[in-house]
């Protein structure tokens, strides 16, 4: 069930009603079974993946928990702590290493040999990805973890933990929430509130907007070109790929803050995904405004695990290589994503090797670092790196990723900008300059949001007639300007698939 699909405008509803008017008791027990539904409305089998992770984590909290206060000396008890997170950790990763990256293992192997002139003819599985697979595991095992590090207490109502792990808003695509955040909120059953519905209609609206005016649209143009990547060179890939990165923001942003809407119409506050990332200044800046959840994610359990930056310049730019490349492996089991992982740590890398040289370069030409041209110079230069990276996140091999490289510096047609062309793309003339004009409207609130001002806040500071006038608005525009189709076909998420 897509957040863009008539069955969730349905289904939504009809959960917020329910939730507010039965008991208090059975609040968690009707989001529980809305979550459960929610999900088995792709696949019902794979409803029991998400039982096992939850009953697997649950399990580890309470055992931590009880070899805190068991009568072992602190050596033994730290030992059985670890004993238990690593049992957690290797049952969920165990059964996310079959359904996600088995095949792509196989593969590597039979590579390797065939390096060594042996042919290995390894069997190729039909394995199914479960929607949202890595998101709620990610999402278990930080439990596991903060009850190990004392940062949570370790959940004793099961169904509550399983409404954590489940939470439907933000189950198949984040934000990969944390349970000093969210198990807290749910702890306690909300009433309803009329400030929380109208900031979260407003968001789900601005949401929507992202998903189906923008991204479903600038998707038309990109995979028209990607798909035929040999045919649309030169300038049609350098278009398509700029495009491409509008489009997997807006698409995974919209869906990061339509969860965020329902949540909040539910009385829960879910964390924020993204906060402005093209206007970053650096790579290393980008990453910290750039899916958020899973960055943060990775740095608490990751990189500081290894020793972060307190082991010294050399160990540090190897344990960020080993996050960004694992991020990578976690976007999809593909060398592609391997490779756009990698690039964005090697950037960060040889930025910080390379400070001192611009610290100097910047002392000798009299530079300012604040002016604005400076900051937009930068701006640039990093959208440039995060984009050609994405190419490799958006090819659908590392063959053809290399291929498309070669297209956009080989092939020269600056003049397709011109001479309309690029109309041919999938989108017409009318179509075109509607996404352009929408991509003006996101840098426009992106602006806002990267300078601290809350769009959403001055609205709801405003009258109740201009408030309902801008929602208004707002909804017969996306129903005018949104991809639907000649018959209506909600579009997947593109996060879905990790």
């Amino acid at each position: 069930m897509f957040f863009n699909s008539l069955d969730f405008l349905i289904f939504f509803p009809i959960v917020v009603l329910l939730y507010y008017i039965i008991p208090v008791k059975l609040k968690h027990f009707w989001l529980l079974a809305a979550s459960y539904y929610f999900y088995m409305c792709w696949n019902a089998k794979y409803a029991i993946l998400i039982l096992f992770s939850t009953i697997v984590t649950y399990a580890s909290g309470l055992m931590i928990e009880k070899v805190k206060n068991g009568p072992w000396d602190e050596a033994r008890r730290k030992k059985y702590k670890i004993l238990t997170v690593a049992l957690s950790f290797g049952l969920n990763l165990a059964v996310l290493f079959y359904f996600k990256y088995f095949n792509f293992t196989l593969e590597a192997v039979s590579s390797l040999f065939r390096l060594v002139h042996i042919e290995l003819n390894a069997p190729v599985f039909d394995i199914v990805l479960p929607v949202g697979i890595s998101f709620y595991t990610f999402q278990a095992l930080s439990y596991t973890m903060d009850v190990y590090r004392g940062e949570i207490y370790a959940e004793k109502n099961f169904f509550r933990y399983a409404l954590f792990v489940s939470f439907f808003p933000q189950l198949v695509a984040g934000p990969i929430e944390r349970s000093k955040n969210l198990l807290k909120q749910l702890a306690v059953p909300r009433k309803f509130s009329f400030e929380a519905a109208r900031d979260g209609i407003l968001l789900m609206i601005w949401g929507f907007f992202l998903k189906v005016v923008l991204a479903d649209r600038t998707a038309i143009f990109v995979d028209t070109v990607y798909g035929d990547f040999e045919s649309y060179g030169g300038w049609y890939l350098v278009v398509a790929t700029l495009l491409f990165a509008v489009q997997v923001y807006c698409d995974f942003y919209g869906y990061s803050v339509i969860a965020m809407g329902a949540a909040e119409i539910l009385g829960i506050r879910l964390m924020e995904n993204f906060d402005a990332p093209y206007f970053s200044t650096t790579v290393a800046e980008y990453w910290r405004k750039w899916h958020i959840s899973l960055t943060s994610w990775f740095k608490d359990y990751l990189y500081i695990p290894l020793g972060g930056s307190r082991k010294g310049m050399l160990r540090k730019n190897i344990n960020r290589m080993i996050v960004f490349v694992v991020s990578g492996l976690w976007h999809g089991a593909s060398f592609s994503y391997v490779a756009w992982g990698g690039l964005n740590g090697l950037y960060q890398t040889i930025g910080e090797v390379l400070q001192p040289v611009r610290d100097r370069l910047v002392s000798i030409l009299h530079l300012n670092r604040q002016s604005f041209g400076h900051k937009l110079a930068k701006m640039a230069v990093t959208l440039f790196l995060v984009d050609f990276s994405l190419i490799f996140f958006r090819a659908n091999r590392f063959r053809d990723a290399i291929e498309i490289i070669k297209q956009i510096w080989t092939v020269k047609n600056p003049w397709i900008l011109f001479d309309g062309s690029i109309y041919d793309c999938g989108l017409d003339s009318r179509n075109f300059w509607v996404m352009m004009v929408c991509i003006g409207i996101l840098l426009f609130a992106d602006y806002f949001k990267h300078k601290g001002i809350a769009v959403r806040k001055i609205i709801t500071e405003q009258d109740y007639w201009f408030r309902w006038l801008v929602i208004s608005l707002s909804v017969c525009a996306i129903l005018i300007f949104g991809i639907w189709g000649t018959e209506y076909n909600a579009a997947g998420f593109l996060y879905f698939q990790f």
